[in-house]
């Protein structure tokens, strides 16, 4: 459609008849331009041409206002998206395979977003003695989501913590 100043609004059509679609957006059929005119009033709505190079030309019964709004919304565009965000994995060294699975199905919907997605294994008392069984949960989830993202920060220690970041393949 054409911008909202093109648009011949009441008095300016002078072509006559018109196809006429009615304000509840069901057609009319091929009317003259007065008796169009006259239903739109009756209405307290207006006549906008919306088809002028159609044979006869499409005119519909609407609120001019509001379609002027709309038609100056959508070429401004929606909200921006936000690109990236990080988003957080948790798991733990002792995890359950189901758990895991369902953290993975997580992790995966969070990539499929463009998110980027941190890792977190988090260790609590003699877990710390045994730090290859968190890079070992590392290491299944990189491999498990590796058709869809890329390891951007090896697993690394830092407290009780070991932290590994993802983000989507490009």
């Amino acid at each position: 459609m054409a911008s909202p100043t093109q648009y011949r609004v009441n008095r300016q059509i002078r072509i006559s008849p018109i196809r006429l679609i009615g304000a509840d957006n069901t057609q009319v059929g091929i009317i003259e331009t007065q008796d169009a005119l006259r239903q739109a009033q009756a209405a307290g709505l207006d006549l906008v041409e919306v088809s002028p190079h159609a044979d006869p030309p499409v005119c519909r019964i609407m609120d001019y206002g509001k379609f002027k709004y709309a038609q100056k919304k959508k070429e401004r565009g929606g909200p921006k998206k936000v690109h990236s965000t990080l988003k957080e994995l948790r798991v733990r060294p002792a995890i359950d395979k189901h758990d895991l699975g369902y953290r993975l199905v997580q992790g995966r919907k969070f990539l499929e977003q463009g998110h980027k997605v941190q890792v977190v294994c988090i260790f609590r008392g003699r877990q710390m003695a045994h730090p290859e069984m968190g890079r070992e949960v590392m290491r299944q989830v990189a491999e498990d989501l590796e058709d869809i993202c890329k390891v951007e920060a090896q697993p690394r220690m830092s407290g009780n913590r070991m932290t590994m970041m993802l983000a989507r393949k490009t």
